[in-house]
């Protein structure tokens, strides 16, 4: 089911804790929520699940006016962090739970809650432990067992807020992967809530970037990775590097001088250049650089990390190399040149973004997009 929600804004007293939001959630896709604490991306889980009531706006569940609809009126299924699974019930009763308490109306003959609930168990890979009650679980399983609960009504929409949040970090990697796999095989319109950019980007088809109650950015993982709109976006997803630089005719310079990238069309003044430790080249020269002292290096699974100052007043960067080219490169100095990067204006907004690396890395260095 499509679900659309339309300048949303929820306060909180006086504090507004979602600001002027609207986003489309396309029918079985599977969506993350992603922001720091107090971003407003739970109290947007909880507006479409009808847990909260908007102080403005609409929610639509397909062409349908959800807003004043109850949450059962609405058939959410909700997974929350810490499972809310009965300690007094069996798994069995668990997952059949939701489907026993309907109206007599609309509650399927008890056969057919026992054989939905097995298949579920069988679906989340539960089957055998029905009889078992949650205290007999580990964490990964209750959490399986509370999304089995969760579909069995068969929602219109599944809602997970930080699913994997108090499970350990093997884990939550185990379930990611199981939960994609699960989403594929029954194509609900899922929205999950998450802090976890990794979470994010393994899981989901679309991320929403959340930041003080707005949303920053709206894409594909690729789409929010490789092109972030914002200095948020780009300084939250992945690691980043930021440097106070000044345009002027065309080129980019740090301090007094140029460092070898061209921002062409591009208004002179200040601006903040953003880069990836991992998207960068080795100078041997020491002009049309950047250029800064080793002062920290650590393994990071496959490759090393080198922090460098770049003198007083300048905040350290980070550059990712293998442990094979850093350890041939100068320990004391490394002079370097950003080969992917983005500028944005003090004002916040995007001034330029180099190309990807071309045949002729130099040239690839002088074309900006706008």
């Amino acid at each position: 089911m499509e679900v659309r929600v339309d300048k949303l804004r929820k306060e909180f007293g006086r504090f507004p804790a979602l600001e002027d939001v609207s986003l489309n959630i396309r029918s079985g896709e599977l969506i993350a929520l992603l922001g720091p604490s107090g971003s407003g991306k739970t109290t947007l889980l909880r507006l479409i699940a009808g847990l909260e009531s908007p102080t403005e706006g609409t929610i639509f569940f397909s062409d349908e006016d959800a807003s004043k609809k109850t949450v059962q009126e609405r058939n959410i299924g909700f997974v929350f962090q810490h499972y809310a699974l009965f300690r007094h019930m069996t798994v069995l009763e668990n997952v059949s739970f939701g489907l026993k308490v309907r109206p007599a109306n609309r509650r399927p003959p008890a056969g057919e809650i026992r054989r939905r609930a097995l298949d579920l168990l069988e679906l989340v890979q539960l089957s055998g432990l029905e009889k078992r009650y949650p205290a007999q679980l580990s964490g990964g399983q209750r959490q399986r067992v509370a999304l089995a609960r969760a579909m069995a009504v068969q929602p219109n929409v599944l809602l997970l807020d930080e699913p994997f949040g108090a499970l350990d970090a093997q884990v939550r990697r185990e379930l990611r992967k199981w939960l994609r796999e699960i989403h594929d095989r029954t194509g609900h319109t899922t929205v999950f809530v998450t802090h976890d950019q990794e979470e994010a980007l393994e899981l989901a088809d679309r991320i929403v970037v959340m930041s003080k109650g707005v949303i920053e950015q709206v894409g594909t993982p690729d789409e929010i990775y490789d092109h972030p709109v914002s200095p948020f976006v780009y300084g939250f997803i992945g690691q980043s590097n930021c440097l106070s630089v000044t345009l002027a005719s065309g080129e980019i310079w740090f301090e007094d001088r140029p460092i070898g990238l061209r921002a062409a069309n591009e208004p002179d003044g200040p601006a903040t250049l953003y880069f990836r430790p991992h998207d960068v080249e080795l100078i041997g020269g020491s002009s049309g650089c950047l250029a800064g002292i080793v002062t920290a290096s650590r393994r990071v699974a496959g490759t090393r990390h080198l922090e460098l100052s770049l003198g007083s007043g300048h905040t350290s960067v980070e550059i990712e190399l293998s442990p094979e080219r850093a350890s041939s490169a100068d320990r004391s100095r490394i002079a370097f040149r950003p080969l992917k990067w983005k500028l944005f204006r003090n004002d916040g907004k995007a001034e330029g973004t180099s190309q990807n690396k071309a045949e002729n890395p130099a040239a690839a260095m002088g074309r900006t997009v706008t």
